[in-house]
């Protein structure tokens, strides 16, 4: 069972597209859309992380960071991130801890990684669990639940 509305967001530890240390303690009192995703350069993860880019302003605008997630390489993301002007940070997971502690789910065929977005308050509670194969839903859902919060 992974993280629903209503949970406190687990503290973790992760590395940064630029190879940094990402503390998610760092970000208390601060509301976070956390975005997992697939893999890097791949179509419909590319639209998706192209959809958080365009809007990414409007994130800002609502006080929230937005964080994309996979198990690719830090300098997998790097190269993501740079290709595609990304202006917020992508975390590898090439372990897949945090997919576990989340409890992101695999595809309905088990083939893929999960695509699930959270959206948590400023208080570190989750808001908005939602899970789709489709990826610029994604971006709509974040917005409107941080809209309400």
């Amino acid at each position: 069972m992974g993280l629903q509305v209503g949970d406190t967001l687990p503290h973790f530890i992760a590395v940064d597209s630029h190879g940094n240390p990402f503390d998610s303690k760092h970000y208390d009192g601060k509301a976070l859309v956390i975005y997992f995703y697939p893999k890097d350069d791949t179509r419909v993860c590319t639209e998706q992380a192209c959809s958080f880019r365009d809007q990414y302003e409007d994130f800002k605008a609502l006080g929230a960071e937005v964080i994309g997630v996979s198990s690719d390489s830090a300098k997998s993301h790097q190269k993501f991130a740079s290709k595609y002007r990304l202006p917020f940070l992508l975390l590898s997971d090439s372990d897949k801890k945090l997919r576990k502690l989340f409890g992101v789910p695999n595809d309905l065929f088990g083939l893929l990684p999960g695509r699930v977005t959270y959206v948590i308050d400023k208080k570190g509670i989750v808001q908005l669990v939602f899970n789709s194969m489709s990826g610029k839903i994604h971006i709509q859902k974040a917005l409107q639940m941080l809209k309400t919060m």
